[in-house]
């Protein structure tokens, strides 16, 4: 880390000194640089709330801390007993901003512009607002007025990537443009994910995973950089990773629909993906077991005879098989049957094991005699079961669109997905419930 972006941290929190816009950039590139500096800044906090004496002028200091740690009520609550200087008002327009009240956020630029604040500054917040707002001319029109050294900081640029995107989309100027952004600030957070969603877009997977893995190394991180590359994680296969991504959101956002519902899909995958590797070795090792010729073994000629006209070629199918039914067979006796048990009971095996999977009816449903509302549940597509992301991933890998097309797949055509586990499994038979289905064979 360079001597020119060093600050020390807890001197900036707790001294008396100057706290305005230059030392805040310090302490946000301080730790941009050395991310262990964020425990820094934690505990200087905590010590600063700690102090009786509370003025108006610290109110601003701790409020605008709060704001960078991701705090952002206990950052409202706190700015609102400041001084209602410039910078107070300026980081309740970002405190705003980050809890979505748009609006709310323009009213407090616009005072903080009024009040002395940069008025470049205040302007490049008040054109995100407005893009936000779906007023994208606006928010243009007010980016062209601008002129001198802000259009050359990374802000600006980033600001005019997004905007010209939403106006008229141009991908040759909007990617220039964020590239320009990064090439000022390579710790511009939202440069870097508008980059990386780019490389997403168009297939680049090993440059959007890098731009991603930059963007939210950066501080303060950008949330839907670590939701995408929590995505990426996933379909990597790296679940704990993704469960990171996801936790850093709910740090900040506790009530973060789209982050609870992927970090509890990406833990269960995480639990499937271990569960179902025990599972397949077993599963092949009792495949492999099962295939074994009953020929293989010692039996007597008359043994022999009964299971080949039965049919019974394997310990597979003895496993299928009720000793009712073996004992049904002309001249197989009680001595034959011994002699199967033994066989069997080598192999951890028994009779009629797996005689359900032989008996146990599939479901048939008679098109012909389906009412119109149930013909119509099963043109509907798959997206109205609200199946998990995991669920709809695999959804789309096997190219099943409706309801009828995956209720034609058994449970075992669905586990042959990667990436798609038990957990998944019994997600989806739930939701068919609901609506009377089943999967074949179950």
């Amino acid at each position: 880390m360079s001597q020119a972006v060093q600050v020390d941290i807890r001197e900036v929190v707790l001294s008396n000194s100057s706290f305005g816009p230059n030392e805040i950039n310090g302490v946000i590139r301080t730790i941009n640089e050395e991310y262990s500096q964020f425990v820094v800044l934690r505990d200087a906090v905590q010590e600063l709330e700690l102090r009786e004496e509370q003025t108006p002028a610290s109110a601003v200091r701790l409020g605008v801390c709060y704001y960078l740690l991701g705090r952002y009520e206990m950052a409202a609550n706190t700015l609102n007993r400041a001084d209602g200087g410039a910078l107070a008002l300026f980081y309740q327009g970002r405190v705003s901003r980050a809890m979505d009240d748009i609006q709310g956020a323009i009213q407090f630029y616009q005072n903080a512009k009024d009040a002395g604040y940069d008025a470049d500054v205040c302007a490049l917040a008040i054109a995100d607002c407005e893009r936000q707002l779906g007023r994208s001319e606006e928010a243009m029109k007010r980016l062209d007025d601008l002129f001198g050294p802000i259009e050359q900081t990374a802000e600006y640029l980033y600001q005019r990537a997004v905007t010209v995107k939403a106006v008229r989309g141009a991908p040759t100027e909007v990617i220039a443009l964020l590239e320009r952004a990064v090439e000022a600030d390579e710790h511009h957070a939202g440069a870097l994910f508008g980059l990386a969603r780019e490389n997403d877009r168009h297939g680049n997977d090993e440059s959007a995973l890098s731009l991603y893995q930059r963007a939210v190394a950066c501080f303060p991180a950008h949330i839907g950089s670590l939701l995408d590359l929590g995505l990426l994680y996933e379909d990597m296969g790296s679940y704990d990773r993704a469960v990171q991504c996801y936790k850093r959101i709910l740090d900040v956002y506790p009530g973060h629909t789209r982050a609870k519902l992927f970090m509890r899909d990406a833990a269960a995958s995480s639990a499937d993906t271990m569960v179902d590797e025990s599972t397949r070795r077993e599963t092949e090792k009792l495949r492999q077991t099962l295939n074994i010729p009953v020929t293989d073994f010692e039996l007597s000629v008359r043994s022999r005879n009964c299971l080949n006209s039965m049919g019974i070629r394997t310990l597979g199918d003895l496993t299928r098989t009720t000793e009712q039914e073996l004992l049904q067979s002309k001249n197989f006796g009680e001595t034959s049957l011994i002699e199967i048990r033994e066989i069997l009971a080598q192999k951890s095996l028994e009779l009629g094991q797996f005689a359900h999977e032989r008996q146990e009816p599939e479901p048939h449903y008679d098109i012909g005699n389906m009412s119109p509302d149930e013909k119509q549940l099963l043109d509907r597509p798959i997206s109205e079961l609200n199946l998990s992301v995991r669920a709809r991933k695999c959804m789309a890998r096997l190219g099943l669109t409706t309801i009828g097309e995956l209720i034609r797949k058994t449970g075992d055509d669905l586990l042959e997905c990667k990436n798609f586990g038990v957990t998944s499994l019994n997600e989806i038979r739930d939701r068919l419930t609901h609506h009377n289905l089943k999967l074949r064979g179950d």
